[in-house]
């Protein structure tokens, strides 16, 4: 049975089950292609190597390149992509191809959501997973659209997506049909 959602001027479909987004950075692949370099150079130096001034500086080095690499390439790869969705009891972000790091947001805690027009890297201190004080968390994997969750301890969520207007007016949906729910307007 399809239930219908009321509003002001009459009945509107309820929203879909189920919206799916997601926003890329192809220029992560880049800094992912240096993380590399360095696991390979870090390798080339264990196996290659006619290092004569001892072992430990032979370590020291391939140890650390081949971490400083390994940081890198996860660093990067873990946002390359984001994925949003959003059903009717939650909010999920994830990240990268591994879906790590991951955070799940019901919408039961959810107050307000708002489409912001513009957000950049700049304004976070960088791509990734960030938290500001005063500005929240936010997930920011490229410079443009986004949506801003506002929940109920006070704090915003941020999240950089395609098509974040329609993740808006989805979540508002969910927002309104949930019990006493006006949120989100």
């Amino acid at each position: 049975m399809k239930h219908h959602l009321r509003v002001e001027g009459g009945v509107i479909d309820p929203p879909p089950e189920l919206w799916s987004g997601r926003a890329t950075n192809r220029a992560q692949w880049l800094l992912a292609a240096a993380g590399a370099a360095c696991i390979a150079l870090g390798i080339e130096l264990a196996v290659a190597s006619s290092w004569t001034s001892g072992l430990a500086p032979l370590m020291m080095s391939v140890v650390g390149c081949v971490a400083a690499g390994l940081i890198i390439l996860y660093g990067t790869l873990a946002f390359v992509h984001v994925v949003v969705r959003v059903d009717g009891e939650a909010f999920e972000v994830r990240c990268g191809h591994m879906g790590l790091p991951r955070r799940r947001i019901l919408l039961a805690h959810v107050v307000r959501a708002e489409f912001a027009p513009k957000v950049t890297p700049r304004q976070w201190g960088g791509w990734g997973y960030r938290w500001r004080p005063g500005m929240g968390t936010a997930v920011v994997v490229r410079r443009g659209e986004g949506l801003v969750l506002r929940l109920g301890d006070g704090r915003d969520f941020t999240v950089t997506v395609d098509d974040a207007e329609a993740a808006v007016r989805i979540i508002r949906a969910r927002l309104r049909m949930l019990p006493g729910g006006t949120a989100g307007i």
